[in-house]
């Protein structure tokens, strides 16, 4: 009987393949994305995963001189949800195909308006529809990558670098995004509205992280203690920032407040923080005296 039913089974696989007129096969070059946010920019990328296989890639696979796809099969695509600033030249939201120009020395790299071409569209290429062209030097790298890689590092609320690799050979992009100017509008048109305890204390975490206007801070955390009660991680953002103002005595009082709710609250993190910052400001307490 079982054997009856993977009979069955394998006809009706057989028969549903025959129906559409199409096998679908396994892709010598899988399709692949990634996806990296960047501060409030999120950034997709999908492309697909050609392998080296004993070939030469560059100069060999891939001609010097002549459009590269960036992977293999469709155009590859590149998606910010908000403007990007790569190596000075403006990208708007939306989504891109990208293209490379490979050279033994440096390589040109196309963003380009259309997404439609298939593979590297060689000869429907527009360069009038590239949005810029920036140039990037390759580089060897010890370790070897078999199948062609994307990946994002270096990353931080402001920007990032894109990578490429393939072989030992590797591309990186630098890409900047504008996060602080859209944290300080955000955080003056949330204060206009109803602030909370919540939206005063988001709004001081984000100036102590980034070292910006740190007594405004100050008065935000402040403002969310008196909204809000007794909270570990209100006195925590209130300690670093006495601590950044020099009040070290101050950061000592409003770390161990900190510490006491983290404790009570079994949030082992915190009190470990707390403690190894206040051993350090005592330090430092003594030297300023």
């Amino acid at each position: 009987m079982r054997s009856y039913c993977g009979i069955g089974t394998f006809v009706l696989l057989l028969f549903s393949a025959t129906i559409s007129g199409q096998i679908r096969h396994p892709r010598a070059s899988p399709s692949s994305s990634v996806s990296q946010d960047i501060g409030l920019t999120t950034i997709t990328v999908e492309y697909s995963r050609p392998a080296v296989r004993g070939r030469q890639v560059f100069g060999g696979l891939v001609p010097y001189g002549r459009i590269w796809r960036v992977g293999a099969n469709e155009s590859t695509k590149f998606t910010t949800n908000t403007e990007v600033s790569i190596l000075g030249n403006t990208l708007e939201p939306g989504t891109y195909a990208l293209y490379a120009f490979p050279e033994e020395a440096t390589w040109e790299v196309a963003f380009h308006r259309n997404t439609s071409h298939w593979g590297d569209g060689r000869t429907a290429y527009d360069p009038s529809e590239d949005v810029f062209r920036i140039e990037v030097t390759p580089r060897n790298e010890a370790e070897w990558q078999e199948n062609f890689l994307i990946s994002f590092d270096s990353i931080h609320h402001n920007g990032a670098r894109m990578n490429w690799k393939w072989g030992y050979t590797a591309v990186n992009i630098p890409l900047e995004v504008d996060t602080r100017k859209t944290m300080l509008d955000t955080i003056g048109i949330s204060l206009e509205e109803d602030p909370t305890a919540q939206t005063y204390y988001e709004a001081a975490r984000y100036l102590q992280e980034e070292g910006l206007e740190s007594e405004k801070a100050l008065e935000y955390v402040e403002k969310a203690i008196d909204l809000g009660g007794d909270t570990y991680y209100f006195y925590r953002v209130r300690s670093l920032l006495q601590a950044i103002l020099g009040d070290y005595k101050g950061a000592i009082s409003s770390a161990e407040r900190s510490l006491q709710l983290a404790e009570a609250e079994g949030k082992d993190e915190f009190v470990r923080m707390n403690r190894e910052n206040m051993k350090k400001w005592k330090k430092w307490e003594k030297e300023n005296r």
